[in-house]
This record gives structure tokens, sequence and C-alpha cells, in this order.
């Protein structure tokens, strides 16, 4: 009969419950799939939505060689927050997508199974300490979009071996490669203009380093502790070299400080064990306390006449130290500048006499003191050690002085012992001295020639000492 509701039989309730159980079943099965699924890759990273863009701020995944992202939730990643990968030590390799602009600081620091890391080509600032602590990381190209690496941002990284620095760096920062001891060999780009306090210090296995002409300022203990630095050339554009900068560098050879100098901080120099020359530039104003402390291998040395004061221990224990000039402007040398030098045997001042420390030429100081005539201030001794009157003189009027055997030469005079150097030019309106040869006044006097003097047309001679 139309329009009565007919009660549906048992066999006709259960059919529908086995329907209806059957697509429970379905519903289950289903649900137990999408669960057994792998997590969408950015579930692995905590992150900020910002206005303009995504902040990864952690990181919950297993570790292995992980990729960043470039978009989450439909906006691009934009940074890599403070601490959000710091000390994962299950991490190999990470790439950093382009759409990245910054590192925050310690993102990275402590991640010791990191060995390599690729940094996307938009990544303007590497934060503080980044990736401070990644002993296994052996190498690391940044992009040239990067502009400020942070303080500490590589320090640590004992197994680092090449760094490439982009060539939009302003300055390298604060301890930034500090104790990379596996790093060999460093090129600061053009437009650098400061190598900021320990910013390669103690990385002992250093052997080259290049600076740019941009340069103006070497920090304090800059490349102090790098054991295994043998040559350095400071650009001349550099106008300070901080304390300590070039400290315990024990395999240095040699180093000319520019003209451009006009700072040279306490200990710069100090216990450069196989330092054998040093050229002090003539814009220094002052040698600072140690600056060349235990230089044992230093066989002379020569102060300008910029220079107003030597500081205390500036030359002590410079046990290879033979002789020293100390140039005109001189005023004052502190206590134990040249103490325990056991093999200075002379010291050639060009100015009146200075003041003087305590204990100047202590210990084992067998130097003599030579001034010139018409200076002042000078007595028998100077700082406990005799001083003479440096009064060379070559004798023209006697029958020594032209030509014999072929040799054009002369006698020289003056006090005994005294060590002359004797130069040559040929032009005196426009000078170019060169060395001729160095004679020693054995009681008072000695003969000089010279071999090569049919060569000139004409040649012209001064003494100096060494």
């Amino acid at each position: 009969m139309s329009g009565v509701e007919k009660t549906p039989t048992p066999c006709q309730l259960r059919r529908v419950r086995q329907s209806l159980l059957g697509h429970v079943c379905a519903w289950w099965v289903l649900r137990v799939l999408v669960l057994a699924l792998p997590a969408a890759p950015q579930a692995q990273f905590k992150y900020v939505n910002y206005l303009d863009g995504i902040a990864v701020t952690g990181y919950t995944g297993s570790g292995g060689a992980v990729t960043v992202p470039s978009m989450i939730e439909g906006l691009p990643v934009i940074s890599i927050g403070d601490s959000a990968f710091w000390s994962c030590t299950n991490l190999n390799s990470v790439t950093i997508p382009d759409s990245v602009t910054s590192i925050g600081m310690d993102s990275f620091g402590g991640c010791t199974a990191l060995t390599n890391v690729t940094i996307g080509n938009r990544v303007t600032s590497i934060g503080d300490d980044a990736f401070a602590s990644c002993t296994g990381l052996t190498s690391a190209t940044l992009p040239e979009s990067v502009t400020t690496i942070g303080r500490g941002a590589f320090a640590f990284c004992t197994s680092l071996t090449n760094v490439s620095l982009p060539k939009g760096l302003a300055s390298v920062s604060d301890s930034s490669f500090f104790h990379c001891a596996s790093l060999t060999s460093v090129t600061v780009p053009n437009g650098v203009t400061n190598i900021a306090r320990l910013a390669f210090a103690a990385c002992g296995g250093l052997t080259n380093v290049t600076m740019p002409e941009s340069l103006t300022t070497i920090g304090r203990d800059a490349f102090g502790g790098c054991a295994s630095l043998a040559q350095v050339r400071i650009p001349n554009s550099v106008t300070g070299i901080g304390a300590s900068a070039f400290g315990v560098c024990e395999r240095l050879t040699e180093v000319t400080i520019p003209n451009s100098v006009t700072s040279l901080g306490n200990c710069a120099f100090y216990y450069c064990a196989s330092l054998t020359n040093a050229t002090i530039g003539n814009s220094v104003t002052n040698v600072g306390y140690r600056a060349f402390y235990y230089c044992t291998k230093l066989g002379s040395i020569t102060i300008p006449n910029s220079v107003t004061s030597i500081g205390p221990e500036a030359f002590a224990s410079c046990t290879g130290l033979a002789s020293a000039t100390i140039g005109n402007a001189v005023t004052n040398i502190e206590g134990w500048a040249f103490a325990e030098c056991k093999s200075l045997k002379a010291v050639y001042f060009q100015g009146n006499a200075p003041s003087i420390g305590s204990d100047v030429f202590a210990r084992s100081c067998v130097a003599t003191v030579y001034y010139l005539p018409g200076t002042t201030g000078w007595s028998a001794t100077f700082g406990a050690r005799p001083a003479v009157l440096w009064s060379a003189q070559p004798q023209t009027t006697d029958g020594s002085f032209g030509v014999r055997g072929n040799r054009f030469g002369f006698t020289i005079t003056g006090s005994s012992d005294l060590v002359i150097v004797v130069e040559a030019c040929t032009n005196l309106a426009n000078p170019a001295w060169s060395w001729v040869g160095t004679n020693t006044l054995t009681s008072g006097s000695s003969y000089f020639s010279d071999r090569h003097w049919t060569n000139y047309p004409s040649r012209f001679y001064r003494l100096r000492s060494p």
C-alpha cells in the first residue's frame, strides 16, 4: 500500500548493519593509511609566520642530510632564526635555499657532525656564533651576497681547511675564525677595511694570508698564535697594528711595517722566535711594551726618526740581536727595553741622549753605546754601558787615499772596534745609496777599497753605522 511505512525485516536489518560496518572499516583503513604516510617536509621544522615570510626557529627531524624548504604555507622562508639548529649533533649536511636572506646567531652552533653546508645566494648576514664549534665542517663557500659575518661565526671549526670570503665583506669580525686549527690559507677580499681582534687567532695551520690594499686596521690578536705563518705582507694602506696582532707567530721570518702605520701595539710581534728581519716604517711613533719580545733570531733593528718612545721590554730576550740603531727623535726608553740581549754589541744613537728607565741593558748585555758628534746629554756611560763618540772619518790627505792596485780606497779612523758601513752612489742630486763594504776599526783604523770603482764614471761614498 502506497504511503505506508514498512518495517524492515530482520534480514534487511542485518544487511544494513553489514553495509554500515563495511563503511566504518573502510574509514579506519583510510585513516591508518593517511597516518602511515611520510610527514610533509615542513613538519620537521618549527617556524614563525611573519608578514613577509617564514623564519625557521627549530628543527625536530632525524638529521642526516637536511634541505631547508624555500616555501612553507605558501610563504617564502626568509631566515634561519637564532639557535634554530643549535647542537643538532645528528645533522650531517644542510642546504639553505636562495629565499633565505639571514642566518641567525647560534643557528648551527655545536652541530659537530655537520661536514657540508650550502648557503643560498641571497644571504646577506651570518650571525654571531652561527657555525661555532662545528668541528666536522671542512669547507665553507660563502655567497657574494654576504656583507656581514658575525663574531665567532666559525670559531672552533677545527676541521675547516678552506673558506671563501665574499667580495662584499666590509670587515672580518671579532673571533670569526678563531681556533680554526686546520685552516691553511686565507684571502681577505678587497673592500675589507678592518680585520678585528682574534679574527684568525690560534689558526695553527695557517701558512698564507693575503690582505687587500683597502685594509686600514689589523686588530688585537688578529693573527696571534698562528704558529705556521711564515710570511706576511702588510699593505701600505694599514695605519694601525693592534696589540699581539702577530704574537707567537713562531715561524714568521720577515716583516715590513709600511710607512703608513702610525700605531704599533704592545706585543705586536711578541715571541716570533724565527723572525730574522724586521723593518719599522717611518711613521710609527711608539714601539710598545714587548713589541718584539723574545724574537731570538732578530739580528739587527733600526728605529726610525719618527719614533719618540721605546716601551718596556720592547726588545728584551732578543738573544740574537747584535746591533740597534736608535732614531734621533727618541726621547724615552723604558726599563728592560734591551734586557737579556746577550749578543748585543753596539747601540747607535742618532740624536741626543734620551731619558732612560731602569735596567735597560740588564743581564749579560755587553753593548757599547755610540753617539754622534754635536749631540748632547752624553757621559762616559749610558744605562750602565760604556758610551763612546762615533768619530769615524775618512782620511783624504795621507798616502792611502786614491788608487792602489787598480782599486780606489782610503783609510777610516775613529774609536777602536767601531763597525763602519761604507755606501756609494753615482748622483748626489738624487742619491740611491748601496752597500759597498763593512769595516771594523781595529786599533782605531781600517783600510777600505772598492774594486768596482772603474765601472762608474763617478762615485760618491758615505760612512754609517750598521
